[in-house]
């Protein structure tokens, strides 16, 4: 209950600052008024609802712009079951920078994402700066848990991590961080991270992370990469990457065992001219010994001036069957008000050879229509046609307002 009073507090924010505010603060973001109506998956019942979702950005609060706060959430109401009111607050903080012209401090409900690990917190988050080449943050609070109903934090549930980062180098990027997870059996998480990426020659950018997982001593994610641009055309992309799943450490799953994955990737992406785009990447999959094949070739081509044709095919086989797919998707913008789109995707796969090839569809189409340079309204209607649905429908009206 104090959680849905809180997010009709920041709904009701967004209505009385810009009338209220008498000083020199700007307030600015957006509300999306939505209508939406699906197949629920796991009650396998037709659902509809309302929602307001909402975003709010308030700066230029002091003379030196230090302080600042940002929001956003939305509230849901259901309108066919009888589930009721439903919010979520996804974040909503006030960030004070350059204090002493060393330390950026951030409290509220925030998302942090460090190389160890990443969370959604009530709590703070502190950095230290311009004291050298290398730069401190620390952070920690309530973790936050989504469930389907909202919130699903206990009392026990916390965050903490601590990142040492390179600051004031062009070209280089690089962090070392720690982080822990707590919950109500103790330690849930327990990681070391890196990251480094580095631009060489004006046309090689060289790139990687990795996770160390402390508990059971392994790497659970490991990712190195290679991006050379010869020219402003064409990009070429090579990537390894390597996954290793682990579970909370007071998991029942943390006993069970798991294979390690790995992927090697290569893509081109090439842009012959204003007209025509084209990309083609090929990626190996292996499972500890069994191993897949992924082939993926498209292009977008924009023959006149307001339209733009998208392509898609992608062939894998190997461990887990075998997939044909496709992705055909256009728009069109028909005036400087109104742009239309629409897309097919088709797959054809075999899981398993008892069932041989099966086949899954969606259709889509949108519109979009831009009522004032701030107000626009927009609608998008889908069918997914598959093994378990005939007909799966499902839709979005929305009226959004920037403000």
């Amino acid at each position: 209950m104090a959680f849905k009073r809180l997010l009709c507090l920041f709904a009701g924010m967004a209505l009385l600052l810009p009338s209220a505010v008498a000083w020199s603060a700007e307030v600015h973001g957006r509300s999306s008024t939505q209508f939406t109506w699906f197949n629920d998956i796991f009650t396998e019942k037709k659902q509809a609802e309302f929602g307001e979702y909402l975003s709010l950005s308030v700066t230029k609060i002091d003379k030196d712009n230090k302080l600042s706060f940002q929001g956003y959430g939305r509230i849901t109401q259901d309108i066919r079951n009888g589930q009721g009111l439903n919010g979520r607050l996804y974040y909503l903080y006030g960030d004070y920078s350059n204090l002493f012209d060393k330390v950026d401090v951030r409290l509220g409900r925030q998302f942090v994402n460090y190389a160890a690990g990443s969370a959604l917190i009530d709590g703070g988050k502190v950095e230290l700066k311009n004291i050298g080449p290398v730069a401190f943050s620390v952070m920690g609070g309530r973790n936050v848990i989504f469930d389907l109903d909202g919130e699903a934090t206990r009392s026990h549930d916390f965050a903490f991590g601590v990142a040492a980062y390179l600051a004031g180098y062009r070209n280089t990027d690089a962090e070392v961080s720690y982080f822990m997870k707590f919950d109500k059996d103790g330690i849930a998480r327990d990681q070391l991270g890196a990251s480094f990426k580095q631009y060489l020659f004006n046309s090689l950018k060289v790139y990687g992370n990795t996770r160390f997982d402390i508990p059971s001593e392994t790497f659970s994610e490991v990712l190195a990469g290679v991006k050379y641009f010869p020219t402003a055309d064409l990009v070429l992309t090579g990537e390894w990457y390597q996954s290793y799943p682990t579970f909370d450490s007071t998991s029942i799953f943390s006993v069970f065992a798991v294979s390690r994955y790995q992927e090697g990737v290569f893509r081109a992406d090439y842009t012959i001219n204003d007209k025509i785009s084209v990309n083609a990447g090929y990626s190996k999959q292996d499972y500890e010994g069994a191993d897949a094949d992924v082939i993926e070739i498209g292009c977008r081509i924009r023959p006149i001036e307001h339209l733009q044709v998208s392509l898609n095919y992608d062939h894998r086989s190997g461990y887990g069957g075998r997939l044909n797919g496709g992705i055909a998707e256009v728009s069109y913008e028909a005036t400087k008000k109104i742009e239309v789109a629409g897309g097919i995707h088709f797959d054809v796969y075999e899981r398993d050879k008892v069932t041989a090839e099966e086949t899954a569809r969606k259709y889509w189409l949108g519109g979009k229509y831009k009522i004032k340079d701030n107000m626009s309204a927009s609608v998008r209607v889908e069918d997914n046609v598959n093994a378990r649905y005939k007909d799966d429908w499902t839709g979005r009206v929305a009226f959004n307002y920037d403000f």
